[in-house]
């Protein structure tokens, strides 16, 4: 292997861990938000800069491409799962920690596993389905069973993982020249409208300092986005793998040092077998036409619209990404 092909990868992989940072920070922000304000205002002003920063970036013909997408209807049905996945995840915040929360989210690659064979009737390798027994052992022993007192912010956290598993069989679906940004665009604008009609119904008055903390989240959530996209430009699916699981690293960090949550061993042992079971289930159920990357990425589709529709993104250069992007391609779940 050349050196620059090493150091570009050593780049992705920084990026990578770095992009999974401020999305823990973003689970954060909301967590501590949540205690006080409605999720569906949070969802509301978080989503509505995502759709601000993707139109920012793919500007008119981004609108027009979205509209026109075969898939439109397909990523309305996922946008709308979408939201049903953050409100139960972000309800069940309320009674857990950062760090119990972030590793049961962890446990959606493993249901992928199944839905997979069951929807798509794909065949599942030995090595699949040991890693999916790994990973429910993992969950089970996460779950700490016999300290169990309100098993419902679990289960709220588990089903809210489910939904997620849907939607990414869903992306199996979605045409293959349907942007990453449409996608973005199409699920954060459902996000948006459907939140404002359920507004008035739930809307908690909301201080400045809360008020610029959702929008915050929506920032750090943005450029964790943005982050993940660039470590795609630079690595393979398969080699940044692994390092999706530095966000049960910064999850536990943040819960330790935000709320001075003491980590169990029942805990950290029940993430390192979910994160091993989500690393094996990546590896080797590689298709050559399709990456599944945890439970962060699905790689499928170019990041923006096809070349000759796009203008080149301001600033993106200085960052050293060019624009469009050519990645080994990428759709993230937030």
């Amino acid at each position: 292997m050349s050196s620059p092909t090493v150091d570009r990868s050593l780049q992705g992989i920084g990026l990578c861990t770095l992009g999974y940072a401020f999305l823990a920070l973003q689970d954060a922000v909301i967590k501590w938000l949540v205690a006080d304000y409605s999720v569906v205002t949070i969802l509301f002003w978080r989503s509505l800069v995502v759709v601000a920063a993707v139109l920012l970036a793919g500007r008119l013909r981004l609108i027009q491409r979205a509209w026109h997408s075969p898939s439109r209807r397909l990523l309305v049905v996922r946008g709308l799962l979408s939201i049903v996945a953050w409100v139960l995840y972000y309800t069940a915040a309320r009674d857990l920690t950062l760090a119990e929360m972030t590793t049961l989210y962890f446990s959606a690659p493993i249901m992928v596993t199944v839905l997979a064979a069951v929807i798509l009737k794909e065949r599942a390798s030995g090595w699949q389905w040991f890693s999916l027994i790994v990973g429910f052992v993992g969950v089970v022993i996460a779950c700490r069973p016999d300290n169990m007192t309100d098993p419902l912010p679990i289960v709220l956290t588990l089903l809210a993982a489910m939904c997620w598993a849907f939607t990414y069989i869903q992306l199996r679906q979605v045409d293959e020249q349907t942007s990453v940004l449409e996608q973005m665009l199409i699920t954060n604008v459902v996000f948006v409208m459907c939140m404002t009609v359920a507004l008035p119904w739930t809307h908690t008055p909301s201080p400045t300092p809360a008020w610029l903390g959702m929008l915050g989240a929506g920032l750090v959530g943005g450029i964790g986005q943005f982050l993940l996209f660039a470590s795609f430009r630079r690595a393979t699916a398969t080699l940044l793998a692994p390092f999706e699981y530095t966000g049960l690293i910064w999850a536990f960090a943040l819960s330790s040092l935000v709320w001075g949550t003491l980590m169990d061993t029942s805990l950290m042992i029940g993430a390192g077998l979910i994160a091993v079971s989500g690393t094996l289930a990546m590896i080797f159920g590689r298709h050559s036409s399709q990456d599944v990357v945890g439970a962060e990425c699905s790689v499928t589709q170019p990041l923006y619209p096809a070349t000759a529709d796009m203008e080149p993104v301001g600033g993106a250069e200085g960052l050293g990404v060019e624009a469009p992007l050519e990645p080994e391609t990428v759709e993230h779940r937030r």
